[in-house]
């Protein structure tokens, strides 16, 4: 009699996981879609960070060289300037939520037959495949900029984006899940998007940081990705050079990401 309730408990169980799967990948597979034949969306977050690496690269390159700067300033702001195209890729992916609430489609989707958690874990998954899509065609630019990169690298590289990415669209839907207007939902992310991305030390090095700046530092989970970036990309030395190992950048994101997804899927299950 056991084994069998143990049967029907292991069954339901694999049901449910498959469910959530299924749901999952359909979500994941609109989000994709949506980005193909959203063209402009991708050239836009393609040249703008085109004009921060080559632009403002060149233009602060010259001013820490006078400084007497080590390193090429240029090498160093490639990981940041990657960084910062899967930070804005993934907000803009987890803003769709606040879309979808606005025209209804998020309410059919709440009330069809499959666990609300997959609508967070598609949200993310679709995300940060979006988002590592765009910073791969950054990666075109490092031959430019003097940073060789080969077969192994490469696909590490890409890996460590999508848990970037995966961790900060988990962030945008755990944000996105009590938004009710498009309107509050830019208001909230400004206040989170810019500090993260200013305190990442994706523009400036942060060793020798006064103890305030660099305690927020340490806190902004980006930091970690940005230097995990660095470590991977290599190419820069003294000042410039990566600050952590690359295995606690990782786990820190990886951290993160977990924790965010489980929020996200925990508000998803209280919706109402």
């Amino acid at each position: 009699m056991q084994e069998l309730k143990d049967q029907e408990l292991n069954d339901k169980m694999m049901e449910a996981v498959i469910r959530t799967a299924v749901g999952a990948h359909t979500i994941w597979k609109r989000e994709l879609i949506r980005f193909w034949r959203d063209r402009s969306r991708a050239i836009g977050a393609f040249v703008q960070p085109t004009l921060y690496l080559f632009v403002l690269g060149t233009g602060l390159g010259a001013f820490f060289r006078s400084g007497g700067a080590e390193g090429d300033y240029i090498q160093f702001i490639f990981a940041g300037v990657i960084a910062m195209s899967l930070l804005f890729t993934s907000i803009f992916s987890a803003v769709s939520i606040v879309w979808d609430r606005e025209f209804g489609f998020l309410k059919e989707v709440l009330v069809a037959p499959i666990p609300r958690a997959s609508i967070a874990i598609g949200k993310a998954f679709g995300g940060a495949t979006v988002a590592t899509l765009q910073g791969t065609l950054i990666l075109i630019y490092a031959p430019f900029v003097g940073i060789s990169l080969n077969i192994i690298t490469v696909p590490a590289i890409i890996l460590v984006m999508f848990i970037i990415s995966f961790a900060i669209t988990s962030l945008g839907v755990v944000v996105a899940a009590r938004m009710r207007s498009l309107e509050g939902f830019q208001v909230i992310m400004n206040f989170i998007v810019m500090p993260l991305f200013f305190l990442s030390g994706a523009l400036f090095p942060i060793s020798n940081l006064p103890p305030w700046l660099s305690g927020l530092v340490r806190l902004d989970p980006l930091t970690y990705g940005v230097d995990a970036l660095r470590n991977l990309t290599g190419g820069v030395s003294g000042a410039l050079a990566p600050v952590y190992p690359i295995w606690l950048d990782v786990g820190a994101v990886t951290l993160f990401g977990a924790m965010m997804i489980t929020s996200a899927v925990w508000l998803f299950n209280r919706q109402e």
